[in-house]
């Protein structure tokens, strides 16, 4: 008997985060993904959804966006259809930026800020709170890569950098 596997499918991403205390200026956080096509799969990206945009065949896009941490529950929510995206993708790289308008700010600025990534709408495949990278103005911490079968695999891990958003978006997909 063979095995049977359908992949992944549809992605939720979630991200929260405290809101600044009273009196400081607030904390904006950001969802972001990448995609990178098969002959470049560590390139540049195809293109970038973030809080202003959705990919050009709608299967990435932004559910829920908070520029200050006050929702309730999960303050923003990527979905990612990876089973409806193109075959000419081999990457998604989904990352969380902070926004620097109010001076340079790091994960350990940010009030208990935590991230959980999901499929099928209850499976969890990650969870964190962002602990590893402190120091870090922004992170990576997803990558879903299609197999040679065609199915997308998950790949862990939160992977700080200090870059600005302009430039994280550019350099997000980076082989780590």
């Amino acid at each position: 008997m063979t095995g049977f596997s359908k992949g992944i499918g549809k992605v939720e991403v979630g991200l929260k985060w405290d809101p600044s205390p009273a009196g400081q200026p607030p904390t904006d956080l950001d969802l972001v993904a990448a995609t990178f096509l098969s002959g470049d799969p560590y390139g540049a990206p195809a293109y970038v959804v973030h809080f202003d945009s959705r990919s050009p065949d709608g299967t990435i896009f932004l559910n829920r966006d908070s520029t200050d941490g006050r929702g309730f529950g999960w303050d923003e929510v990527m979905t990612l259809e990876l089973d409806r995206l193109d075959d000419r993708y081999a990457r998604v790289v989904v990352g969380v930026v902070i926004q620097q308008r109010f001076g340079d700010r790091t994960f350990v600025n940010v009030l208990n800020p935590a991230m959980r990534i999901r499929v099928d709408r209850y499976t969890v495949l990650a969870q964190d709170d962002f602990g590893s990278v402190l120091g870090a103005t922004a992170a990576t911490i997803a990558e879903f890569v299609r197999d040679a079968s065609g199915e997308w695999t998950f790949r862990s891990g939160v992977h700080g950098f200090e870059e600005d958003p302009a430039t994280f978006t550019r350099v997000m997909g980076r082989a780590q």
